[in-house]
């Protein structure tokens, strides 16, 4: 009876090794946002975020899926060039004040934006550039939506104000993973640009 709870015990703690290999792995095949960070403190970051082109579509109407399923089509060749282009993190989900989604956005690969990306084939999709500068950053894992969400923009705001930097516009939430990695696993971030 000890031996089989001593495999068990053993097998569990493997699985857990490889699943977190294996985020890791897929997360880190994949062109990031470039950025540096000046500051650091646990989860709380000060980035400086370069310039970059993203295409991005309305959450507004479609919800998450929709918004998705057309950012995905437009890299898997559904633009004017019917140029495949590889996927990239993190997805950005810049807000309203109250933390309310308003859009997806894909990072554009920095190779790709160099050459020009094409434009997109579809309405409701377009090519735009997210212009780089100073963000308060705070990491969290977890679902990347709903009441976790909320709570890391509450969290991400009081940091700001107990530090007395000022902020400028809305917050911009940025998932890193797929939906099928576990909530202990994933890395999702909200952003508030710094004036």
């Amino acid at each position: 009876m000890k031996r089989k709870s001593v495999w068990i015990s053993v097998t569990v703690v493997l699985l857990v090794l490889v699943g977190v290999a294996f985020v890791s792995t897929s997360r880190a095949g994949y062109e990031s946002a470039s950025y540096q960070v000046i500051e650091k403190k646990g989860k709380f970051e000060i980035r400086q975020y370069d310039s970059h082109q993203v295409v991005a579509t309305s959450m507004k109407s479609s919800g998450q899926n929709g918004s998705f399923g057309r950012l995905f089509q437009y890299i898997s060749g559904r633009n004017e060039g019917e140029q495949k282009i590889a996927m990239t993190t993190p997805v950005f989900l810049p807000a309203n004040a109250s933390g309310t989604a308003q859009e997806m956005q894909f990072v554009i690969p920095a190779s790709v934006a160099k050459e020009g990306a094409p434009a997109p084939s579809q309405s409701g999709v377009k090519v735009k550039t997210m212009t780089g500068g100073k963000f308060a950053v705070l990491r969290y894992s977890g679902r990347f939506e709903g009441e976790q969400r909320r709570k890391s923009l509450e969290k991400l705001r009081a940091l700001v104000k107990e530090r007395g930097l000022k902020t400028t516009g809305n917050p911009i939430f940025a998932g890193y993973d797929p939906p099928w990695t576990p909530g202990v696993m994933r890395r999702n971030e909200v952003l508030i640009r710094l004036q």
